[in-house]
């Protein structure tokens, strides 16, 4: 009940206007309109800041006034009904030519000698569309749209992709709607230089109209349309990343065996931006350019490029300043403010995302007994196989016959009636893990583990533990935020003041493979000592040093390559947990009938 009338809530809240730039995006690829238009996400990649730079011109506003439709007297209608105004030059006519323009000429010369009107937003509520246009030339018979295009004029019959011509007659329509009287317009191509002249006729003009209702359908629908399969346009497209198309294809094949899907690597392994850490108590961060400074009584401590961030973390008494924080969230930086000790407390980021079908899908699966234990089991179950994973990788033997108990207690989660249940196998597996993973740990006393503790933690490797999973849950907060989810409410961890309840879900399966995997690394190869503790009053805390030491531990294993098990791809820790996030979004939207959990070899 509480699905079906979410489901009716979004349907019937439909944008009255639909972009003219979305119906490129539709005719090009469906999922990638109800991506943009409907979930809100966008991406950036060289094409399309290629783009953005090609429209710098004739993004800057024009202040003049822009003539109405009949400045010079009122339009006249002809014997065909058609409204025309002639005059002693004659009537304008849309040039047509597509010749190599000269360098630096102006693409819409010696069309019309029209006055030249840059970035025009206009809308028409009977086409229902709604667009900012490039370039409008415009006098008092005609106006001419003008679109610029990145990239070189295709060698095709007309000289433009369908996408590109659906676009700019919708901008057509839009102005004829307000009264201009618009036979056609120009598409230019910056990396030619040239123009190509698109007559607005009426097998072109049908075709808009019915990509109109067709993209106003889909939307409507509340359902987003399946990834293109093999498709060449997927490698070139930016939100690649966010599609998954052929991770989505292939998961959704699963029950069709004859089907074979080829996964290709679509998406960087890693990430070319990296975190920011800024312990130095009494510090500020401020803006400087297009840099962020960390100073300390004047002087500059450290410097960083704001193109080069993924995340900024502050730990204790850090200040920011005002230009520094609207900067850093106007970009899409999240800010992660840590405690002095270490615990995750507080997260910056800019407007909430815009996908609210994805918010109002995770509450109902929530307000749902049944699909929240479906994905409870899934995080439980791949908590267990992983730890098991590790164990096995370490193990020259095993006695105590840990790893049979683990695979048995994975399947029991599998079946698990209920979340009680599944929390007490959790419980089970988790006290056998850690017996395992203490006789892994080298070293002295300092670095003797017995059980799991916490709040404060009350023995060195505690406080590790405890610190990495900070970090973790820190990382799937962030992904949590980007792609759309209330990281507040999850499925298994139950809703609690303050606490990212579907990070710590979704950081389940990744505790041993990341967290732990860091720590083990670390004490055994020494990186941290006895010195790098504090013991106050039974409790034990990192020094600002052994945080220092984590911290390069947990971002190298993040940045670890590894091969995925299902699709095959090398890729980062810290991707996967993206993607992962992703394929969450899928299944609690319906997309994917199960969420296909991450365990690794």
């Amino acid at each position: 009940m509480v699905s079906s009338l979410c489901e009716s809530r979004v349907a019937t809240d439909v944008p009255d206007l639909i972009p003219a730039r979305m119906l490129n995006e539709f005719a090009y690829c469906p999922r990638l309109a109800y991506l943009e238009w409907v979930q809100g996400e966008f991406a950036d990649n060289l094409e399309t800041i290629e783009g953005r730079f090609g429209h710098r011109s004739v993004d800057r506003e024009s202040r003049g006034d822009v003539p109405e439709p009949g400045d010079d007297g009122s339009p006249t209608t002809s014997d065909d009904g058609n409204n025309s105004r002639e005059s002693a030059s004659g009537r304008p006519k849309l040039s047509a030519s597509s010749d190599e323009d000269e360098a630096g000429a102006d693409p819409s010369e010696d069309i019309i000698e029209p006055i030249h009107t840059r970035s025009l937003m206009l809308s028409s509520t009977a086409e229902g569309l709604i667009a900012k246009m490039d370039l409008v030339d415009i006098n008092a018979y005609q106006a001419v749209p003008v679109d610029y295009k990145r990239g070189r004029v295709p060698d095709i019959d007309g000289g433009a992709w369908e996408p590109e011509r659906v676009q700019l007659c919708a901008q057509g329509l839009i102005l004829r709607d307000n009264g201009y009287d618009c036979e056609g317009g120009i598409l230019y191509y910056v990396e030619s230089r040239r123009r190509v002249s698109v007559p607005f006729n009426d097998t072109l003009v049908d075709r808009t109209r019915e990509l109109v209702q067709e993209l106003r359908a889909v939307a409507s629908a509340v359902v987003l349309p399946p990834p293109l399969d093999n498709s060449p346009k997927c490698p070139r497209c930016s939100l690649v990343g966010i599609c998954l198309p052929d991770e989505t294809c292939l998961l959704t094949a699963q029950d069709a065996p004859e089907k074979k899907v080829e996964i290709r690597r679509l998406m960087p392994a890693r990430d070319d931006r990296l975190p920011l850490y800024i312990q130095e108590q009494g510090t500020t961060l401020g803006k400087s350019g297009d840099e962020l400074t960390v100073k300390q009584k004047q002087q500059v401590l450290q410097k960083a490029k704001l193109l080069d961030l993924s995340q900024v973390n502050v730990f204790g008494n850090v200040q920011i300043t005002a230009q520094a924080l609207r900067e850093i969230t106007a970009r899409g930086i999240p800010v992660c403010h840590f405690s002095y000790g270490g615990w995750f407390h507080a997260a910056t980021v800019g407007m909430t995302h815009k996908n609210v079908e994805l918010r109002i899908g995770q509450f109902a699966n929530a307000a749902d007994p049944q699909k929240a234990l479906g994905f409870a089991r899934s995080f439980v179950v791949g908590k267990i196989k992983n730890s098991r994973t590790l164990l096995r990788r370490h193990f020259n033997e095993d006695p105590d016959r840990m790893l049979p108990k683990l695979a048995r207690l994975a399947k029991d989660a599998e079946q698990a009636p209920c979340l009680g249940t599944l929390l007490g196998i959790e419980g089970t597996a988790a006290k056998i893990y850690f017996s395992g993973l203490a006789g892994l740990l080298k070293g002295d006393v300092t670095f003797r583990l017995d059980g799991r503790n916490r709040r404060p933690p009350r023995d060195p490797v505690n406080a590790l533990l405890s610190f990495v999973y900070a970090m973790l849950v820190k990382e799937l907060t962030i992904a949590l935020y980007a792609i759309g989810f209330d990281p507040m409410l999850g499925f298994y961890h139950q809703p609690r003041y303050g606490r990212p309840s579907l990070a710590l879900d979704l950081a389940e399966p990744f505790r041993p493979l990341v967290g732990d995997s860091a720590v083990l690394t670390m004490i055994n190869n020494g990186e941290v000592t006895s010195k790098s503790f504090i013991r106050k009053a039974g409790a034990v805390a990192l020094t600002t040093a052994g945080r220092r030491a984590v911290i390069a531990a947990f971002e190298r294993r993040m940045d670890t390559l590894f091969t995925h098990s299902t699709f095959g791809y090398r890729v980062s820790y810290r991707r996967i947990i993206e993607v992962q996030a992703r394929l969450l979004a899928r299944t609690v939207l319906g997309e994917l009938d199960t969420y296909p959990n991450f365990c690794t070899r």
